[in-house]
């Protein structure tokens, strides 16, 4: 029996002592069957509260389930890319030259079309293509990375243009056009994120005309290392040093307003809480930075970490982000695999996933992508796609933000109580019954959530309409009160002074009379 305790507590002891990516792992089972990963948000006062999870995994997409095995042998290798139009998933695999369509209900998943070349093209076969995009009319972009091309088609897969090295004077001809990241707005003009371009978007007119750039990076440097290098290094130390330059975009995803959401994994971890930093910037037409920001701190991901040294520390770098209803946005985290979901005022909803070999873990995940509020990530090592599918809690918040955007106050707050019941310590709840029957006038109450909430914005908003209403309400009191501040002093001053005025009369009248 002791051998047997012995042997049990050393097997206990290797498991716990396995790699630290096992380690990272935080996973659990839930009732329904369905493995999740450890989901929290962060407290008014920054601490990490655990709470349900958002999102469960549905599926993982790989190369056996859409029978690549069977076609030709090639199995998906090095993904860069997801790309969502419709019901359709477009999946580009990088290292084997091709694009793959999808078709996905929500249930089934199917390879409808494998695109390895274009009809008409000069070459027709594609380089390393690393992302994709589709218009309204279904035309076909493709960031053709090592044919230095964003080839268009239609389709049916025939060539339509493509968008090449502008040859104007501010692009860098020594550089050679490396397409990484695409967008297209409604107009058919294109959007490119370069490799080694730092001056932010290459913009291309809808007839291929470039026409500059957009959204440059501001120059980012440390003061100490400015005065070093201006005032004490040499001419030769100068030139030998690297210059202070704005630093290159990592990902961006334009929404239904036309939009650009970009991600920036390039800053220094210390400017990120007093949001030098600006890992996720929302970029208008003339490329200024109109992000809303009206949370505690900044959405960068994490708010704690551990200094960089190894892949698992140092702080949250956004590789993808993309865009779902009503302006939320999920950011995905290649440093512990994470996604962080923000509303349209950068208040966190929730935040999960880590990094591992289990389901709904990821080893390198690359890409984000959406379908209804479905998130599909995909892992460039794992060469798969994880479907994850809001939980009853998640669909729930969703719910409460889409009844408040469409003017169902009354029903946006009787949601966001349903979710309070399941997290009593969710901020946002608070702030969301707050907003809701602050619509409704109900300005007492409203001050009452939002002081939970400790949100002192809306608290300050819904006391100014509290004290404009009772102002209101009261003005006959408020006048007669003022009135009474006013009239009374005075006619006591009145009556004091017509009270001396005739002692003194008095006065003089016994002494002229004494006189």
């Amino acid at each position: 029996m002791m051998k047997k305790t012995i042997s049990f507590l050393l097997i206990l002891l290797m498991l716990l002592s396995l790699s630290p990516a096992m380690a990272d792992v935080s996973y659990s089972m839930k009732d329904d069957g369905f493995s999740t990963s450890y989901s929290y948000i962060y407290d008014y006062w920054g601490d990490e509260q655990e709470c349900p999870d958002p999102y469960r995994v549905t599926t993982v997409i790989d190369s056996m389930t859409l029978g690549l095995d069977k076609l030709e042998g090639k199995r998906i290798s090095r993904p860069q890319s997801l790309f969502v139009h419709g019901n359709d998933l477009y999946i580009a695999d990088t290292f084997n030259n091709r694009i793959l369509q999808v078709h996905y209900d929500g249930r089934d998943y199917t390879l409808t079309r494998v695109i390895s070349q274009v009809n008409g093209a000069e070459p027709a076969t594609f380089n390393n293509p690393y992302d994709i995009a589709v218009d309204d009319e279904e035309n076909i972009y493709v960031a053709d990375y090592f044919n230095y091309r964003v080839v268009m088609m239609d389709k049916d897969l025939n060539f339509i243009k493509e968008f090449v090295k502008p040859t104007d004077s501010t692009y860098d001809q020594a550089l050679d056009f490396l397409p990484k990241k695409i967008a297209v707005d409604v107009a058919g003009r294109l959007y490119v994120l370069g490799a080694n371009i730092n001056k932010g978007f290459i913009k291309y007119e809808a007839d291929t005309t470039f026409t500059g750039y957009i959204g440059a990076n501001a120059v980012t440097f440390n003061m100490g290392e400015y005065i070093w290098k201006r005032y004490f290094m040499t001419q030769e130390q100068r030139d030998a040093s690297p210059s202070f330059a704005p630093t290159e975009y990592e990902n961006l995803y334009m929404d239904d307003k036309g939009f650009i959401y970009a991600t920036n994994t390039i800053f220094s971890e210390w400017d990120l809480k007093t949001d030098k930093a600006k890992p996720i910037r929302r970029l208008n037409g003339l490329g200024n930075d109109i992000l809303i920001k009206n949370d505690r701190y900044p959405p960068i991901g994490d708010l704690y970490w551990v200094e960089e040294g190894t892949q698992y520390y140092g702080p949250t770098r956004l590789t993808d982000i993309t865009v779902l209803r009503n302006d939320i946005y999920v950011a995905l985290d290649r440093t512990r695999g994470r996604l962080f979901g923000y509303d349209s005022q950068g208040i966190m909803l929730w935040a999960f996933g880590t990094r591992g070999n289990v389901e709904g873990a990821f080893t390198s995940a690359i890409s984000l992508e959406h379908m209804g509020y479905d998130l599909f990530v995909l892992d460039q090592v794992e060469n798969s796609i994880t479907v994850f599918t809001p939980t009853e809690y998640g669909q729930m918040i969703y719910d409460a933000n889409e009844m408040y955007v469409i003017g169902e106050y009354d029903r946006s707050a009787e949601i966001w109580e349903d979710v309070m019941r399941m997290n009593a310590n969710y901020p946002l709840a608070f702030r969301g019954i707050g907003r809701a029957i602050l619509r409704q006038d109900d300005y007492e109450g409203a001050m009452r959530y939002f002081e939970m909430a400790h949100d002192r914005e809306n608290y300050g908003r819904a006391f100014k309409l509290y004290r404009k209403k009772w102002v209101e309400k009261n003005i006959l009191w408020v006048f007669l009160v003022i009135a009474v501040i006013i009239v009374v002093p005075l006619l006591i001053g009145r009556i004091k002074r017509s009270k001396w005025e005739v002692m003194m009369h008095e006065q003089s009248k016994v002494r002229r009379n004494n006189g």
